[in-house]
């Protein structure tokens, strides 16, 4: 997959297209992360808006701004549906009111208007970054895959129901009237094939996590997560409203539990908290709840497929839950493997225990608990990103340096990418007297204490020391040894060597700086 450029901006932006194109611009691409990871830069993204404009089509594009609205309605159209129509078919027994029934209409009227609008829906393939824009193609798409499936879940129960029920409170005969009742059963029962909008429900969630962005690991995972937890909601209400529902087609025999617990007279929310409360019961295989055993076989059935329902909630919730906790923080499970298996190797060759712990405190100072290559890191990145990062985190340090002021800026980034980060513990000794010295250091963090025969000096952050002997390199006057934890920059002369070839002003500026000239004293 081609990855994100450097944007660029000119005469066709992306908004150039869209002030022509009126509102036909809710059916275009959208500039986000998205988009940019898809197509690589506001130019591509251009160009793919001036394809849909001319392909003459009135066809919506899977990153344009009305489809992820229109994804986001119609998800939460599709949850309320899912959780209203078990509660209506099992409790609300005929009494719908003119509220829920004009909802039902709306939703009915909603999904086949989706269907029609899925033929004009554009696609990105899996195997393919180029959007589909072709109806034909589209067409077929569809017609291939969730067609069938969308026709079932969109039939249209809403207005069965309505017609039914005015046809209902009209007759005045009452053979004609147990007939409409038995019809009005039978619709509500069939009503059930609208539960089939889950996998639509599904499908929204799959579209909302392509189009959100959704190459942040954060996004994918927030919408996992609630993915997951609506999933285990609506079995669990569902289950709740078939505890009630199976009683309520034997019209409420003796033994059954709607009866023991004089549920008969009782309000729509106290049968439904009892229903989802004896369906938790037996899907977490708890007696507590349903003490008695089934009365018959169809309340034993349903006992049954509660409790491997809640066999299969249960282990695609600890599935889930060991994959996400598997991918969470890698770095950190990085670490703690490494430090494994440092402290296997520190037993196996014997060592002091204190040297143990100073060895343990180094990694922990070194890599703050995360464990991750730096130099591979900075190896795969370009070389100005990697000059960016540095720039980032050390230039503070380097415009200290006074023989670093006003240099050549290309110089500057050259010398950049020579430094290397090193972490001292404290009391380290740095270098010694009379050792030989070949660089540089600038303290980003922490303090350091360079002792000579006569003067002591206290180092901290922003300071440096040793910076004649990237000119030249020579012997320390003096030791320097680090009172606490230091996370220095250091700059080798092999590295400066490097850095100036190419600079010869630069070489003999630096030799003119007085205190930088071979054999000067530093600490």
């Amino acid at each position: 997959m081609e990855k994100p450029r450097a944007s660029m901006s000119g005469s066709t932006g992306v908004g150039s297209s869209r002030a022509t194109s009126g509102w036909r611009s809710l059916l275009l691409p959208q500039l986000n992360r998205q988009s940019l990871y898809v197509y690589g830069s506001e130019v591509a993204v251009e160009k793919e808006c001036i394809r849909q404009l001319q392909s003459g089509v009135l066809v919506i594009h899977p990153f344009s701004l009305l489809r992820s609205y229109y994804i986001m309605c119609m998800m939460a159209i599709t949850f309320l549906n899912l959780i209203g129509i078990p509660m209506e078919i099992a409790f609300l027994d005929g009494v719908n009111g003119l509220g829920w029934e004009g909802f039902n209409v709306f939703s009915d009227t909603l999904f086949l208007i989706d269907v029609a609008l899925n033929f004009r829906m554009g696609i990105i393939p899996e195997d393919s970054e180029v959007a589909i824009l072709d109806v034909k193609q589209i067409r077929v798409s569809y017609l291939r895959s969730w067609f069938l499936l969308d026709v079932i879940a969109a039939f249209p129960i809403g207005y069965i129901l309505f017609f039914a029920d005015l046809q209902y409170h009209s007759q005045d005969n009452p053979s004609k009237t147990n007939r409409m009742m038995r019809i009005l059963m039978f619709v509500r029962i069939l009503s059930l094939i609208r539960l089939v909008r889950v996998s639509r429900l599904v499908r929204f969630f799959n579209e909302v996590e392509k189009v959100s962005n959704a190459n942040l690991e954060v996004v994918r995972l927030f919408f996992r997560i609630l993915s997951l937890f609506m999933m285990i909601f609506l079995l669990c209400h569902w289950n709740g409203c078939i505890q009630y529902f199976v009683p309520m087609l034997e019209e409420f025999p003796s033994d059954c539990w709607v009866r023991k617990e004089n549920l008969m007279n009782a309000t729509v929310s106290v049968k439904y908290s009892w229903g989802v409360f004896r369906a938790l019961s037996q899907m977490i295989a708890l007696s507590y709840g349903s003490m008695d055993a089934p009365t018959n076989y169809v309340e034993m059935w349903i006992v049954m497929v509660s409790m491997i329902s809640g066999c299969m909630m249960y282990t695609v919730l600890v599935a889930n839950a060991t994959t996400m906790i598997a991918n969470t923080d890698p770095t950190a499970k990085e670490y703690k493997s490494k430090m494994c298996r440092l402290e296997h190797y520190m037993t196996f060759m014997k060592l002091p225990p204190e040297l143990q712990l100073r060895i343990s405190s180094y990694y922990q100072a070194r890599y703050g608990g995360k464990w991750f290559d730096e130099n591979d890191i900075m190896d795969t990145v370009s070389t100005a990103l990697k000059e960016q990062i540095l720039l980032s985190m050390c230039s503070k340090l380097l415009q200290k340096v006074p023989m670093f002021e006003d240099l050549d800026k290309n110089f500057m980034n050259a010398v950049l990418v020579k430094l290397r980060y090193e972490v001292f513990q404290e009391g380290d000794v740095i270098f010694r007297l009379n050792s030989p010295g070949d660089r540089m250091y600038l303290i980003d963090h922490g303090q350091v204490s360079v002792e000579t025969d006569s003067v002591e000096r206290e180092l901290c952050d922003g300071d440096y020391f040793g910076e004649v002997y990237v000119l030249a390199k020579g012997r320390h006057v003096a030791t320097a040894k680090a009172l606490t934890d230091c996370q220095c920059f250091t700059l080798s002369w092999l590295g400066f060597q490097q850095a100036l070839q190419g600079f010869p002003a630069v070489r003999k500026h630096l030799e003119k700086v007085p205190g930088t000239e071979p054999g000067a004293c530093s600490l």
